[in-house]
C-alpha cells in the first residue's frame, strides 16, 4: 500500500509540477520565427521585388516605336549611362580579356571560341546571334560601339511576348509577328528567369541540348527538380544569385571562360561551412557543395550527351530527313548528323580550381581525342575542389593536313552559298567557313572526337536527396572512382596493403588459436598433476 501511495504522489508531481513546465519551457523556447542561417535567406528571397516605378507612365514610352531601335534611344533618353554599362559586358561583347597559364593574357569567348554542339558562331552570325544582347550583329560589320545596337527588352520584358527571330541577327520578328513595342516598354522590369532562359534554356539549339541543368521545365517547377527556382518553395530568379554591377553579372560559363573571379558561389548564401555536423564541414574543404547537392541532372527532358557531326549531310529520295527515338527526341537530322541523349543524368567528377584552358581553332591538333576545353584542378591544389560535370562528347570536322579544328558554315538565308543546314556539302562548308575567318584550309578533312566540359550548378536537390556516405566512400559503386590522385578510405585500395592487412588478420588469428591451445594443454597437465 505504502509503494502505491508513493508511486501516486511521483505520478501526481509529474503531471502538476514538471509537465507544465517542460510545455512552457518549449512555447518559450520555439521562436516565432526562425532565425537561424537558413531561415534569414528563406525570409530574405520570400519577399519579392516590387517595382519602384511605372513605366507605362513615362512620356517617353507613350508612343508608337517603328524599329527595336527607337525603344532603345527612348530607354537611354533616362538611363543614360546604361548603354555604356551594357558595351563593357561579356553579355556584349562575346569576349573578355583572360589570362590563361602557358598562354599569356588573350581576348576570348563566344565571339571566338569553338564548341562540340553547332561548333561556333563564325559565319553563322545571323543565326547564332539571336542570343545576342543587340541588334544587328549579322557578320563581321557589327558596330559594338553604337548603343543603339544594344536590346534592352530581351533581358527587360515583362510581358513575356518579346522575342527575338530565328535567323533575324537579333532582331525581333517583323510584320504580323512583330512584338507591341509601347506595351512591351511600358513593362519592363528586373530580368526574370524566362528572360534569361530565351537565350540559356535553348543553348546548343533547343531546350536543354547544351547544359543539362538549365532548361524551360525550371519556369514552373516544383522543389524535387530545383530547390531554389520551385514554384512550391521561394521560387527565386536567376539574378538571385547572379548579381548585377553595372549590368556585369556574376557568374563564369568555363566553356568560354577562363580565371577564377566574378564566380556565383553557394558559399556566397550558405557560408563555407553550413552544416551543424562537423564531419560534413570537413568534406568543404575539397569538395564542392553542388557535388553532394546535385546528385542528378536533366531531371525532366533529357539533354544532348553526344553529338557525330561525321554522319551529316545524308538524304533519302534526294531530300534532308529526319529520325526520332521512341520518346520523340530527334536522334539524327541530315543537318547535324546523330545524336545520343538522357536524362536523370548522374555527374561526371573533376578537381576544379575555377581555370581553364581551351583548344583554339588555330591550336595543333596532337591526339585522337581533343578536349574543347580543360578545367584545372589537382587534390595537391589548395584551391581545388571536386565538382560535377556534364561531359559533352562529339566528334567534329578537322584538317588531315594542318592538323587543326575547322570552322563549319551552317546557316545562310539562300541555297548554294556553301550553309551546310541548306546545301548538305560538307566541301563546300568548310572552304567557306575557313575563309570567313581567315584560315587555311588543305581541303581534306576528317572527323575527330572531342571533350567538353560543363560545371553542373543548377537542379540543387533537397537536402534529404544529397549524396550519401557510401556514394564516394564504396569500392565498386563509388561516384569518385576516376579521381584516383588521393586516399578515399572506402573507395582506395592498395593490393600490397590489403595483403599486409590480410596476413596480420591471419598471423592474429593464428596467434588467437596458438594462445588457446597451450592455455588449453597448460590446462591439462597442471591438472594431472595435482590429481
Amino acid at each position: 500500500m505504502e509503494y502505491f501511495e508513493s508511486f501516486k504522489k511521483t505520478i501526481l508531481f509529474i503531471l502538476i509540477i514538471i509537465f507544465p513546465l517542460v510545455i512552457i519551457s518549449m512555447v518559450l523556447s520555439k521562436s516565432p520565427e526562425d532565425k537561424t542561417e537558413m531561415g534569414k535567406l528563406k525570409e530574405k528571397y520570400s519577399e519579392k521585388h516590387v517595382a519602384s516605378v511605372d513605366h507605362s507612365k513615362h512620356k517617353e514610352l507613350q508612343k508608337i516605336f517603328s524599329s527595336p531601335h527607337e525603344v532603345t534611344a527612348a530607354c537611354l533618353s533616362c538611363h543614360t549611362e546604361r548603354g555604356s554599362e551594357v558595351m563593357a559586358t561579356a553579355h556584349w561583347n562575346w569576349e573578355r580579356e583572360e589570362y590563361i597559364k602557358g598562354r599569356g593574357i588573350m581576348y576570348l569567348g563566344k565571339k571566338n571560341i569553338i564548341n562540340n554542339f553547332c561548333t561556333g558562331i563564325s559565319s553563322n552570325e545571323g543565326t547564332c546571334n539571336k542570343c545576342h544582347a543587340g541588334y544587328g550583329w549579322r557578320d563581321k560589320n557589327f558596330d559594338f560601339k553604337n548603343p543603339y545596337n544594344v536590346d534592352c527588352l530581351i533581358c527587360h520584358d515583362q510581358t513575356g511576348t518579346y522575342e527575338k527571330a530565328s535567323g533575324g541577327a537579333g532582331y525581333p520578328p517583323t510584320g504580323e509577328k512583330a512584338p507591341d513595342y509601347k506595351k512591351v516598354a511600358a513593362s519592363v522590369g528586373i530580368p526574370r528567369k524566362e528572360n534569361c532562359g530565351f537565350c540559356h534554356f535553348n543553348g546548343g539549339g533547343g531546350n536543354n541540348v547544351k547544359h543539362g541543368d538549365l532548361e524551360e521545365a525550371l519556369l514552373t517547377c516544383n522543389k524535387d527538380v530545383d530547390i531554389h527556382m520551385g514554384k512550391d518553395g521561394l521560387d527565386m530568379s536567376c539574378v538571385a544569385c547572379h548579381e548585377a554591377n553595372r549590368h556585369r553579372l556574376k557568374g563564369k560559363y568555363y566553356a568560354v571562360s577562363s580565371m577564377n573571379r566574378d564566380r556565383a558561389r553557394c558559399e556566397d548564401c550558405h557560408g563555407t561551412y553550413p552544416h551543424e555536423n562537423s564531419k560534413l564541414n570537413e568534406h568543404t574543404v575539397k569538395v564542392d557543395c553542388r557535388t553532394c547537392h546535385i546528385p542528378v541532372y536533366a531531371k525532366v527532358n533529357p539533354t544532348k550527351m553526344y553529338w557525330d557531326w561525321s554522319t551529316a549531310g545524308k538524304r533519302k529520295n534526294g531530300l534532308a530527313y529526319t529520325e526520332k527515338d521512341s520518346t520523340g527526341k530527334e536522334v539524327y537530322l541530315s543537318i547535324k548528323g546523330n545524336f545520343k541523349w538522357e536524362r536523370m543524368v548522374k555527374p561526371d567528377y573533376v578537381w576544379f580550381n575555377g581555370t581553364a584552358n581551351h583548344h583554339l581553332i588555330t591550336d595543333k591538333i596532337t591526339t585522337d581525342t581533343i578536349n574543347i576545353n580543360t578545367l584545372y584542378g589537382s587534390y595537391d591544389d589548395p584551391a581545388s575542389k571536386i565538382v560535377p560535370v556534364k561531359i559533352h562528347r562529339g566528334k567534329q570536322p578537322y584538317d588531315l593536313v594542318n592538323k587543326t579544328l575547322i570552322q563549319a558554315k551552317l546557316w545562310d538565308t539562300d541555297t548554294g552559298k556553301g550553309a551546310l543546314w541548306l546545301d548538305l556539302d560538307w566541301e563546300k562548308s568548310l572552304v567557306e567557313g575557313m575563309k570567313y575567318i581567315g584560315m587555311p584550309y588543305s581541303g581534306k578533312y576528317g572527323f575527330i572526337n572531342t571533350r567538353m566540359y560543363l560545371p553542373i550548378s543548377h537542379m540543387v536537390s533537397k537536402h534529404e536527396e544529397a549524396l550519401k556516405c557510401e556514394d564516394c566512400h564504396s569500392r565498386e559503386k563509388s561516384r569518385l572512382k576516376n579521381l584516383n590522385d588521393f586516399y578515399l578510405p572506402g573507395k582506395t585500395h592498395y593490393a600490397f596493403i590489403d595483403s599486409i592487412g590480410a596476413w596480420m588478420l591471419l598471423l592474429t588469428f593464428i596467434g588467437a588459436l596458438g594462445h588457446g591451445l597451450i592455455r588449453f594443454l597448460s590446462y591439462r597437465k597442471n591438472k594431472k598433476q595435482i590429481s
